[in-house]
């Protein structure tokens, strides 16, 4: 049996437009990788050698092989033209390449695997035919998250107590936008709704019997029409689940390859966010089944008779930050699985620099992420995902639509930035596939991207030609205005909307940023950080190494983790005496169900246990930590105060739910020490539109600057995913971890400058 160090250890983040990956190589070097999340390579025709092949610039990391099922596709055009080979430097083709792929074209070379599969394949310069090495694979994914937006799920049959099936349409009956005039509602995820003949009261009293007979002529007919999907959420359940089984199990007999039950995913009290959770999962099962089934079958090909091979897991991310076994992962707990990898790369490089309290800023190329870590994970237990409310652990993740990606337009009205995205096809304009003016053309054309530098092939004529466009819209308008002042109002725009995202999750709660730094990562973070971090008062800005991967390294050093849960719904002072057994109790469960996924016993231990609080009547929650010696009413009732400014002393405690958390113990790297300052030269200049103005800005290579570094803004740092912009009246060091860290100047403040520029 091969050892586990002797294995490829691969961390993969597939995003909206690029998938991040990571991975340790067997002799225990790091190595890296990124791709487009359609599973494709980007590539610039060389030249044409006879009729069938052409030699391909940007292919390096792709070994020599066969390329059956690929195929090269012209980014301007609709060609596709089917592969045979590759030697290295030019692709073999299957019939004769049209004229247009002449030199200088950009094309994309597409895999009929998943990207990760692709990520895998180019990390371990493993060839296009040949099977992968042994190895485990760790992985975030939005495949579930699209799926579900673009309303792309299986068809599902959702079953509920009769007299309640309307109450997914109906909902909450909250209007999301109050004074609009025309309501457009969304359709529902379900094909058909069932209505189960049983009724429980909810002290458990039967009302009415489960008619079987019934159930399986309505289970009969749902899977004739072609639906083989179900959801099952009766009233009461989470409570009395036993006749929700009883229906689960009937279903399955009847043929339904995939049942969820909203008892056993979410045994909590509100029957509508249970049954909104129950049918996310079934909606989303087969889709996630099926892409981790690929993956895992893919892994297992390199040696079949392998026990190696065999027993290597491949683990999920879910929405609260911890690993699954993909075997126990269930459709509704990853929806955020790639920002919650996110936050726990964020987690881990805060840690390792020094750092107790960060609000995380994830730019990618769709959207940003943004959350506040103090020394724990932010969970929320209840979330929404586009129109559906899920009651599933989940990191507190403030979401934007404004990426790398995202649109810049003019509406007849005003400038806009996002939230559409040109995602990973056709991207933005730079990217030479016909796309429109994004945030990505808007820094390459204001000096903040070197084209040489980039993941892909960018054509810098086509970013032009887009601004040129959105020109003659605004002069079309009669709003007229020099390229570079209008370039910088819609950095500002897309940095004003990330600060707000920021607001949200800190001086809306009660946190003010200024006593937070600002840990940037994406592979866009390092050139907004600057400007968001002067918009919300904050003075230290973090840019981790390997700051466009940070997502691929939290998978790396996440842990595989369980919540459990218990409704109580009782006084506090009824059963203050017995939560410390009930406590140890979900934790050993919770325990138990993180050594079922391959933890020794000795490696788990239970990391949280909470326990949420609420005064009798009111409906929102306040959670607390339980701690062994000290009081829940008393952490409830500072915590109360610090929330909501008094506390109304009369008025009964009510316990409403317990939740423990099990994980494997990590294994935590040293905080390296302080290093002594030294200068850095520039490896050139360029000009960069700064305050107003273009100015010659020195350029350093990151891989070259060693801890200790200290450099004088303005600067711009490039490194192979991505660049960090430090802007005027900043200074930059290099910690002992290798990451950025930009502090303010005691300098005229940023409101006064941006005044005086304005004015200019």
């Amino acid at each position: 049996m091969t050892a586990a160090a002797e294995l490829w250890q691969i961390w993969v983040d597939t995003g909206g437009t690029f998938t991040d990956c990571l991975a340790r190589d067997p002799g225990g070097a790091l190595r890296r990788v990124k791709v487009l999340s359609s599973g494709s390579l980007r590539a610039t025709v060389v030249e044409r050698r006879g009729k069938r092949q052409l030699a391909l610039a940007g292919l390096d990391e792709l070994r020599p092989g066969a390329l059956q099922g690929w195929r090269l596709t012209r980014l301007a055009g609709d060609e596709r033209l089917s592969t045979v080979a590759w030697d290295g430097s030019a692709v073999e083709l299957a019939a004769a390449a049209p004229r247009s792929f002449a030199r200088g074209t950009l094309c994309e070379l597409v895999s009929p695997e998943e990207a990760p599969l692709l990520a895998c394949r180019l990390i371990t310069g493993t060839a296009p035919d040949a099977p992968l090495p042994p190895l485990r694979l760790r992985l975030a994914t939005t495949l579930g998250t699209n799926a579900l937006l673009e309303r792309r799920g299986a068809p599902t049959g959702l079953f509920l107590t009769r007299g309640f099936g309307d109450l997914v349409e109906i909902g909450t009956q909250q209007r999301p936008d109050l004074f609009a005039l025309a309501i457009e509602k969304p359709a529902p995820l379900y094909a058909t709704t069932v209505e189960v003949e049983e009724r429980h009261s909810a002290s458990g009293e039967v009302l009415a019997e489960l008619d079987e007979a019934a159930l399986a002529v309505a289970a009969r007919r749902v899977r004739e029409a072609g639906v083989t999907s179900a959801a099952v959420a009766l009233l009461h359940s989470f409570r009395y689940p036993e006749v929700e089984r009883r229906v689960a199990k009937l279903l399955r007999e009847h043929g339904f390859a995939h049942v969820s039950a909203s008892a056993e995913l979410a045994p909590a009290l509100g029957y509508l966010a249970r049954a909104e959770t129950a049918l996310v999962d079934a909606y989303l099962a087969p889709i996630l089944e099926g892409y981790l089934g690929r993956i895992a079958h893919a892994l297992r090909r390199g040696d079949p008779a392998s026990e190696a091979t065999k027993s290597t897991p491949l683990l999920v991310m879910t929405s609260a930050g911890g690993l699954s076994a993909a075997s126990r992962f269930r459709a509704h707990e990853g929806l955020l699985s790639g920002p919650a990898a996110g936050v726990v790369g964020a987690a881990e490089a805060a840690r390792r620099s020094g750092f107790e309290r960060v609000l995380t800023f994830d730019m990618g190329g769709t959207s940003t992420d943004v959350a506040r870590w103090d020394g724990e994970l932010p969970w929320v237990f209840e979330h929404r995902v586009g129109e559906a409310r899920l009651l599933a652990p989940a990191v507190a993740v403030e979401t934007v639509a404004a990426g790398g990606g995202s649109i810049c337009s003019f509406d007849g009205h005003r400038l806009r930035v996002g939230p559409e995205s040109g995602g990973a096809r056709p991207g933005p304009a730079c990217y030479g596939a016909g796309g429109p003016l994004c945030l990505t053309d808007v820094n390459l054309l204001l000096g903040r991207v070197d084209a040489s530098r980039f993941e892909i092939p960018l054509d810098v004529a086509a970013a032009g030609r887009a601004c040129t466009a959105l020109e003659a819209s605004l002069t079309a308008a009669g709003e007229s205005m020099p390229r570079e002042r209008l370039l910088a109002g819609l950095l500002r725009i897309a940095d004003e909307r990330m600060a707000e995202a920021i607001r949200e999750i800190s001086v809306r709660r009660g946190y003010d940023p200024a006593g937070y730094a600002l840990l940037a990562f994406g592979g866009a973070g390092g050139q907004h950080a600057c400007a968001v971090a002067e918009l919300l008062g904050i003075g230290t800005v973090m840019v981790p190494a390997d700051a466009s991967l940070l997502s691929a390294l939290g998978l790396g050093v996440a842990r595989l983790e369980r919540v459990t849960s218990r409704q109580v719904l009782r006084p506090l002072a009824e059963v203050g005496e017995a939560l410390p057994g009930w406590l140890a109790e979900l934790g050993e469960a919770a325990s138990a169900e993180v050594r079922a996924q391959g933890a020794g016993a000795d490696e788990v231990t239970v990391e949280r246990r909470l326990v949420e609080l609420r005064f009798v009547g009111q409906e929102s929650v306040v959670e607390v930590t339980w701690e062994e010696g000290r009081s829940v009413a008393e952490e409830f009732a500072a915590r109360y105060r610090d929330l909501f400014g008094y506390l109304p002393e009369t008025r009964p405690v009510e316990v409403v739910a317990l939740r423990a958390a099990a994980a494997a113990r990590p294994a935590l790297e040293a905080v390296p020490p302080r290093p002594e300052p030294r200068e850095a030269r520039p490896a050139l200049r360029r000009r960069v539109w700064l305050g107003g103005r273009w100015r010659r800005v020195p350029v350093h290579n990151r891989e070259r600057l060693p801890p200790g570094t200290v450099i004088d803004g303005p600067a711009l740092v490039l490194e192979r995913h991505s660049a960090t912009l430090v802007d005027r009246d900043w200074e930059l060091s290099v910690d002992g971890a290798a990451a950025l860290v930009l502090r303010r100047a005691a300098r005229a403040p940023a409101t006064t400058r941006r005044a005086v520029e304005s004015a200019q």
